[in-house]
């Protein structure tokens, strides 16, 4: 294989006019991290109340939760994505198709949108875990003290569980970011899509490659770092022990 280096290449203009090959790797790098971080947001938030929620005494409730868990935690991302940005609008009222598949940035939405669904799951089996990990006079003392089970939820049995799950949420967190990268197949030009356009303008597949996997490699290393110091932080003593590291 007679295979011939340019490493020049990052600074050749980009035939979309919009800088050069590198200038466009950091703008779909910016993207990526829009994008995870908007659908990590959402993630943790429906994660929180579906994991809660299957851990209460209301059976309904818990099957509920179980329901939710069970749909998108056994469909494939890939599929999902898909049928978020192509089913869903063809499923909706004529106008509301419409106004979505016309939506600035549709794969964006589509993306956050999905990405939260897909990772909440995943999220809510973290937060059950940890608040059946908890002692149960945790929740008896709560009662003990005129607390109702939504006061006991919060002031005494989550802010517990959540420290207690944050090294196995970093994996999640690292996973959200590497995730974006299925969203080039509805349009996504994040730092994938955008090092596949760079391949495909140049056949410097080598250099566009091993660019967006340095560029993965320092954006995931920053995240566990991050999260290694927000567990020390928070860490509850006598809780968990070898937090640092465990979910990584």
């Amino acid at each position: 294989m007679n295979y011939q280096w340019n490493w020049r290449i990052f600074w050749a203009p980009n035939p979309e006019g919009t800088g050069t090959f590198l200038t466009s790797l950091f703008s779909g790098l910016g993207w990526t991290v829009a994008t995870g971080l908007c659908a990590w947001v959402l993630a943790l938030a429906m994660g929180i109340v579906v994991g809660t929620l299957r851990t209460t005494p209301h059976k309904w409730v818990v099957r509920l939760g179980n329901v939710y868990v069970e749909i998108f935690r056994n469909i494939p991302l890939l599929v999902q994505m898909l049928l978020w940005y192509f089913v869903l609008p063809e499923l909706l009222p004529t106008s509301w198709g419409d106004t979505l598949k016309q939506m600035p940035d549709s794969p964006f939405y589509t993306a956050v949108v999905c990405l939260a669904f897909y990772t909440s799951v995943r999220i809510a089996e973290q937060v059950k875990a940890g608040i059946q990990a908890l002692p149960r006079g945790q929740g008896m003392a709560g009662q003990a003290l005129g607390l109702t089970l939504a006061q006991t939820y919060r002031y005494v049995l989550l802010p517990q569980a959540l420290r207690i799950i944050l090294p196995p949420l970093t994996s999640d967190f690292l996973n959200i970011f590497k995730n974006t990268s299925v969203a080039l197949t509805i349009g996504l030009m994040d730092l994938t899509a955008r090092t596949r356009a760079m391949e495909s303008y140049t056949f410097q597949v080598f250099e566009a490659f091993a660019a967006a996997s340095l560029i993965y490699i320092v954006l995931n290393v920053s995240i566990v770092q991050l999260m290694r110091v927000l567990e020390r932080k928070l860490a509850v003593p006598g809780l968990i022990s070898g937090a640092h590291g465990a979910g990584h």
